[in-house]
């Protein structure tokens, strides 16, 4: 099914600064040397959920309320979007139902667990969980928030880009792990309202789940093939004629992809040298820049360090395995 989502206004992103900057505390930026490369790191994990997701999520919902204040929402996630969704309808006074599908990542359904929603498990992939919270949405007549193709959700997530900018003015070239392109869109949202179109910006998808890679270059949404990736918040299909599609597109956004082993690896090293525990898809970026990009030597780089809820036995198990 195509969802026609338009991209958000001056006003809707003037709202998402409003309401994100009365619930959170800005993130800082550190500077970290990533196989002796100085790369500016956006640290989203110390968000309250432990991701970016939180962002869009009060974005969205807070809108859904202004629209109707007696209104609830509902929401699909590989997790991350979901606990954003529960912060911020608990936040808010909002009524909340998050689907997720049933093999999602243990750490995160264990945190959905904590807060005051009705969480379904259902199917084994996000696309499974999104069409029964389409079906469920349809049924009740309630909203249905998407983690990247809402106007809000894409407005809340530019506000990581505002801070780095403000914090790392110097920055010339910004790597995001790339899912259904809700963060990307919010750089690329930020980028332009800044006027800072000299910043380069990349994105990255797995090798095992990389959906926006192909659909880029024409792939239909149904014939991608997904397989398992830690990765997890970038899993899955997106949308047909998504919105975060179309702006990737006309931004001509190159995508690299990364192997398992070395988002792995990245998980690893991070611990090891710097003592931050990223889970896999922030990984994705570490991974990008220490493979992909080392010869890009002459520009400010940074990433996104977007959530850290990586589950403790398979952080235990990346931290033990033998990784050659």
């Amino acid at each position: 099914m195509v969802r026609f989502v338009l991209p958000p206004t001056q006003q809707q992103l003037e709202a998402a600064r409003r309401v994100i900057a009365d619930h959170l505390v800005p993130t800082p930026t550190v500077q970290l040397s990533l196989r002796g490369r100085q790369t500016y790191v956006k640290m989203e994990g110390l968000q309250p959920t432990g991701a970016f997701k939180v962002r869009g999520a009060l974005a969205a919902v807070d809108a859904s309320k202004r629209n109707d204040p007696t209104g609830a929402v509902i929401t699909s996630s590989a997790g991350n979007h979901g606990l954003g969704i529960a912060y911020a309808s608990h936040a808010l006074g909002v009524r909340a139902t998050v689907v997720v599908p049933k093999n999602a990542s243990e750490a995160k359904v264990k945190k959905l667990k904590k807060f005051d929603i009705e969480l379904i498990q259902f199917g084994s992939s996000y696309d499974d969980a999104q069409e029964h919270a389409l079906e469920l949405a349809e049924a009740r007549s309630i909203n249905y928030i998407s983690p990247f193709n809402d106007t809000n959700v894409m407005a809340g997530q530019s506000t990581v880009f505002d801070e780095m900018l403000l914090q790392a003015p110097e920055l010339e070239h910004i790597v995001v792990s790339v899912g259904g392109g809700g963060l990307i869109s919010g750089v690329l949202l930020s980028r332009e309202a800044h006027q800072r179109g000299d910043i380069f910006v990349t994105g990255v998808q797995p090798v095992e789940s990389s959906a926006m890679y192909f659909a880029l270059r024409g792939v239909p949404m149904s014939e991608i093939v997904h397989r398992p990736t830690i990765a997890d918040g970038l899993a899955g299909g997106g949308d047909e004629g998504a919105a975060t599609n179309e702006l990737i597109a006309k931004h001509q956004v190159p995508l690299v992809l990364v192997e398992e082993i070395e988002i792995r690896r990245a998980v690893r090293e991070c611990v090891e040298n710097h003592g931050i525990v990223l889970e896999g898809s922030a990984s994705a970026s570490y991974a990008a820049i220490t493979l992909n990009l080392m010869e890009d030597a002459t520009s400010r780089i940074g990433f996104i360090a977007c959530g850290r809820n990586i589950a403790t036995d398979l952080l235990a198990t990346i931290l033990n395995e033998p990784l050659s």
